[in-house]
């Protein structure tokens, strides 16, 4: 990104997940909707814009070096303005302003639209401005609104559905930071993915706190089922892939259209958080050992070529040995293609805040570490039936660490959190979905060649 209007050129850094990439990305838009330049290089921006993640302590962590790190580069310029926006803003407000106080603008979730006009308010009379509103709901789509500057390859893009989150995890902050679920109208969806499959995009990824609750507080209420088939007409689209499936709301109507839709792909992103009911019902999730199971089940066998992956935390308070090695022994089945594995972190705010009996972080680094070397085991056995096949792969682009090779995905591996195809034959384009002839796998990745 380049850019060089004096006054006017701006600097992002954005941080957490792929729902908050999309916020940075059509905060990028409007700033070049009204005349903003856009630079890579934050010492010679004018604006410094920081878009943090306060989902847990790790990612709080990565949000404040963030913001200091721009702090130093805007005591080296003179008239540079820093601003800080997203949930780590939402979440400590003034108190954010007052431990930094080199902040000039700071903006909370859900109010980006807010952040030019104090911008402009800011230049002409020379207040600093640290407010954040509170969480409402949004206001109407706007139909003149600007187009996002995509930072992701300019063939794949993320498609928020919905925002805010209705379950009460005992563990997670963000419903106080985004508020109650609200799902964007089928008509505004659709536009959008029309709007990108005319830029070049072919591979949508639709994201929420919770994509399968899509809809359901519509009037008429609607589904994600109906969502993805009708997402599955536009011209040019090839991949859809629906992330963070909540896995209660994993509907017959949505195994079907996920096992038959061409364009949708059998993707599994289903956060199941652990699998012993106990701890299940500690962290105030729905789900019980025996209906993940059933899931489990049943998506095989609707779905065949499901690829499923999931996410867990351990060291949960009160996970008792016993407890862990049930879900050591469910993941040790092999169900799953995919596996993060994260430890529990104390959040103040949240209810598991509260809870007695926390496990020792030494002991949750263990199991957290014993899981994932399990699951890099059945990774590696699950891939090694790919060498001899030929997949359709999407093209990202030349593998800068490895010169001559071109990087790719299969449909079973999501933009950044999964593996990656390494191609080492052919000259395929970035964008194009090429078949590819696996010869080798690794823990995560596989190798193979193409003939374009």
């Amino acid at each position: 990104m380049t850019g060089s209007d004096p006054g006017r050129r701006v600097g992002v850094v954005s941080l957490g997940c792929p729902k908050n990439l999309v916020d940075t990305e059509k905060m990028l838009g409007r700033f070049l909707q009204q005349g903003y330049t856009l630079t890579a290089d934050p010492e010679a921006a004018d604006l410094l814009v920081v878009n943090t993640c306060g989902f847990k302590a790790d990612a709080e962590t990565e949000s404040r070096e963030a913001i200091l790190a721009m702090a130093e580069i805007k005591a080296r310029h003179p008239g540079q303005r820093l601003v800080v926006t997203g949930c780590l803003a939402q979440r400590y407000g003034a108190l954010l302003a007052q431990e930094m106080p080199d902040i000039d603008v700071l903006i909370g979730a859900d109010q980006y639209e807010q952040l030019i006009p104090l911008l402009e308010a800011n230049q002409v009379n020379g207040e600093v401005v640290r407010a954040v509103a509170p969480i409402a709901c949004p206001a109407p789509p706007d139909p003149e609104e600007p187009a996002r500057f995509l930072t992701t390859p300019a063939h794949t893009a993320y498609v928020k559905i919905a925002e805010g989150c209705n379950n009460p995890c005992a563990f997670c902050i963000i419903p106080q930071l985004r508020g109650r679920f609200r799902s964007r109208s089928l008509e505004e969806i659709e536009a959008e993915v029309i709007q990108l499959s005319q830029q070049g995009v072919v591979e949508i990824n639709l994201v929420a706190q919770d994509t399968t609750l899509y809809g359901r507080d519509l009037t008429p209420r609607v589904s994600l089922a109906l969502l993805l088939r009708r997402l599955a007409r536009v011209e040019g689209i090839a991949w859809i892939r629906p992330l963070y499936l909540y896995p209660t709301l994993v509907t017959p109507e949505l195994l079907a259209v996920m096992g038959s839709e061409a364009k949708v792909l059998p993707y599994f992103d289903l956060p199941l958080q652990h699998s012993h009911s106990a701890v299940l019902a500690r962290m105030k999730r729905v789900e019980r050992a025996r209906s993940i199971r059933r899931l489990l089940q049943e998506i095989r066998r609707e779905v065949p070529q499901a690829v499923v992956r999931t996410t867990f935390i351990v060291g949960f308070p009160g996970e008792t040995k016993k407890e862990f090695r049930h879900l050591y022994r469910l993941v040790g089945q092999g169900w799953f293609d995919h596996v993060g594995v994260f430890t529990y972190s104390d959040e103040q705010g949240t209810a598991a805040y509260h809870f007695p009996d926390k496990v020792a972080a030494k002991t949750a680094r263990k199991r957290q570490k014993a899981l994932m070397l399990l699951q890099q085991r059945i990774s590696r056995k699950k891939l090694r039936r790919q060498v001899g096949r030929t997949l359709p792969v999407l093209v990202d682009g030349v593998a800068e660490e490895h010169p001559g090779l071109v990087l790719g995905r299969w449909m079973g591996q999501a933009p950044e959190v999964d593996g990656l195809v390494y191609i080492n034959a052919g000259q395929p384009q970035p964008g194009t979905i090429v078949p590819v002839t696996v010869t080798a796998s690794h823990e995560y990745d596989l190798v193979g060649y193409s003939g374009s």
